[in-house]
């Protein structure tokens, strides 16, 4: 039984930060690339960030040197550390597994809301 909890969103004035976290259960996380996708109301999902089982990382254009992807395999977590949030960063994010002939699993989400 696979689970993916994420954690860390809320409610923060534009240029602040907020630490996302997603631990996962049921599976060997370290072999996993996970991913963070978000989705603001009325518009499709999107790929934020990802980070392979090497550690090699990935990030969209739109958060490129704002945003962090990293890991910590030993607790089976894995972060997104968003920096100078925007309005535009406001939407609910979600943390998702990947690996070769494996289903996707995909967290509940948690809000984030950049607003003053």
């Amino acid at each position: 039984q696979v689970q993916l909890v994420e954690s860390g969103g809320g409610l923060v004035q534009p240029g602040g930060s907020l630490r996302l976290s997603c631990v996962a259960s049921g599976l060997r996380f370290s072999s996993y690339t996970m991913a963070w996708y978000r989705q603001a109301p009325g518009e499709q999902r999107e790929s934020v960030a990802r980070i392979t089982s090497a550690g090699t990382t990935n990030l969209a254009e739109s958060v490129r040197g704002r945003f962090t992807i990293s890991r910590d395999n030993a607790k089976n977590t894995v972060f997104l550390q968003m920096n100078n949030l925007k309005p535009e960063d406001t939407a609910v994010y979600y943390c998702k597994t990947e690996q070769w002939s494996r289903p996707d699993y995909w967290g509940q989400g948690t809000q984030v809301t950049v607003s003053s």
